[in-house]
């Protein structure tokens, strides 16, 4: 209708969402995706690396705790897995993390919390933050909110540290379960394919551009051949997880971008691998990690 994204037309709630019901909330799974092995960090002190000479340039300390409190004032996020590995690639896409080892979480909830009634359209800020007492009044632990992000019209959370029970983490992408490695053939294709980019074009210095190698050119296409198999609201983010630079070994590539292709159309098996991690008790009074569930 429109190519205006703030005008174009919104998703809305599936009036069908099990999380819609407030017993519901704390009794299903919801899902994280993140660079840290250790999330959500049990003790978090967003200013624990800064330097002396940060610290002066913020003003000095009574600055940096303040800076502090507000950063620890923020809402973490959960939702459904699709926004989980919707979230993933989109950091990879627009937040630098191409080549950063990431973590699928399970997140289970402490099965007394409160929960806010009713839903919230996003109620992020341009860069993803909430403050969790503009969202939540006190003694409320979840607001749901629709997500129009990351898995568009699903419902995700809003919550404080206090309001997960427990988590369960895989890293991701999962290695390749095809034998022989994945996608042989093109691995053969970008093995044979020559790293030597073509002479720059244009006849100004400041108008030549380099030009990609034949090699990088494949894998390219390799990318977009996979992913026209996608849903298409993913399709662009996922070419981006799977750019190619002449220094990759093919074979790792391959599987890599195999792997981001299963986390989207084979699910089943990352769920699987979840269910064999141990469970890591996050409440206060219960130990580090737990058992198998």
């Amino acid at each position: 209708m429109t190519c205006e994204a703030e005008a174009a037309p919104r998703v809305t709630v599936d009036p069908h969402d099990l999380a819609l019901s407030d017993s519901n909330v704390a009794q299903l799974n919801w899902y994280h995706t993140s660079t840290q092995p250790d999330w959500p960090t049990p003790y978090f002190d967003p200013a624990a690396e800064l330097t002396q000479e940060t610290r002066q340039r913020m003003g000095g300390d009574s600055h940096v705790i303040r800076w502090a409190e507000r950063q620890r004032a923020k809402a973490l996020h959960v939702g459904t897995y699709e926004a989980a590995i919707h979230n993933m690639l989109r950091r990879i896409d627009d937040q630098g993390d191409r080549g950063a080892q990431f973590y699928l979480y399970r997140v289970r909830l402490v099965p007394t919390l409160s929960v806010r009634k009713g839903w919230l359209i996003d109620p992020s800020n341009f860069v993803g933050d909430v403050v969790l007492n503009e969202v939540c009044s006190p003694g409320t632990d979840v607001a749901r909110y629709l997500n129009y992000h990351e898995d568009p019209g699903a419902l995700s959370l809003a919550l404080g540290r206090t309001a997960i029970d427990s988590t369960q983490r895989v890293a991701i992408p999962l290695p390749s379960k095809e034998k022989p490695p994945c996608g042989v053939e093109a691995i053969g294709e970008l093995d044979s394919a020559s790293v030597i980019a073509p002479a720059p074009t244009g006849s100004r210095p400041l108008g030549r551009r380099r030009m990609p190698s034949p090699r990088t050119n494949r894998a390219r296409e390799l990318a977009a051949s996979l992913a026209r198999g996608l849903p298409v609201n993913l399709r662009w983010q996922f070419e981006s997880a799977a750019v190619f630079g002449d220094d990759l070994v093919p074979a790792d590539w391959a599987c890599y971008v195999r792997g981001v292709v299963d986390l989207i159309l084979d699910p089943a098996r990352v769920l699987g691998a979840l269910d064999g991690q141990l469970l890591r008790q996050l409440r206060a009074g219960q130990s580090g990690s737990g058992e198998h569930i």
